[in-house]
């Protein structure tokens, strides 16, 4: 869903529905928007599958008038013995006028009987801003087995922008015109510089 209206029922509906400590998502949200009312947002819950371990993230993107508030909590092991659990959870707010892209990529099945109003099988909504950025770090090693020299560090910096995929069958048809509403908006609020309605 996208529209919150004035107080911001929906967003705090769609929070309760996927979830993933609801309480916490929606205390953290209305601390990142710090007063500011949502114009439209996007909800989205992941699961991902490690071995004997189940992950869940969720990430919620708010519109607030000229700002985009972005929401990740994540969910881990707190013990080896994976009795106890922590939430990890991170805010950024940007200004939508840093927003430099906006991107929808979309998903037909059967596409040899497209006809307008087709429906779209998924999406995936990837904003870019130049947040955050990721360092992965690792010591860095030579190919000679027996080496004991400190070869110092390697790894990867990445910027951290948001890549979400939205399915139907997953996430229902509902979710899916959610996330394009809601990329149209930010588009206007972002690259348009108009004024959200």
């Amino acid at each position: 869903m996208t529209k919150s209206g004035p107080r911001g029922e929906q967003l705090h509906q769609d929070i309760e529905r996927a979830g993933f400590y609801p309480q916490l998502v929606h205390d953290v949200v209305a601390d990142a928007l710090d007063g500011a009312a949502p114009d439209s947002h996007l909800v989205q819950l992941e699961t991902t599958f490690d071995r004997d371990e189940i992950h869940r993230h969720i990430t919620a993107l708010v519109l607030a008038g000229e700002v985009l508030h972005i929401t990740h909590v994540d969910d881990q092991q707190y013990d080896e013995a994976g009795n106890e659990v922590v939430a990890l959870v991170s805010t950024e707010s940007v200004a939508a006028a840093r927003v430099h892209s906006v991107t929808l990529t979309y998903a037909y099945y059967k596409p040899q009987q497209y006809r307008p109003g087709h429906p779209i099988s998924e999406v995936n909504l990837s904003v870019a801003w130049t947040g955050t950025r990721n360092l992965d770090l690792q010591p860095a090693a030579c190919e000679d087995p027996q080496c004991e020299a400190d070869h110092g560090y390697t790894g990867m910096s990445a910027v951290q922008d948001v890549v979400l995929r939205i399915s139907a069958e997953a996430d229902g048809m509902e979710a899916v015109e959610g996330a394009r509403e809601f990329a149209r908006r930010l588009r206007r609020a972002a690259l348009h510089r108009a004024p959200v309605q």
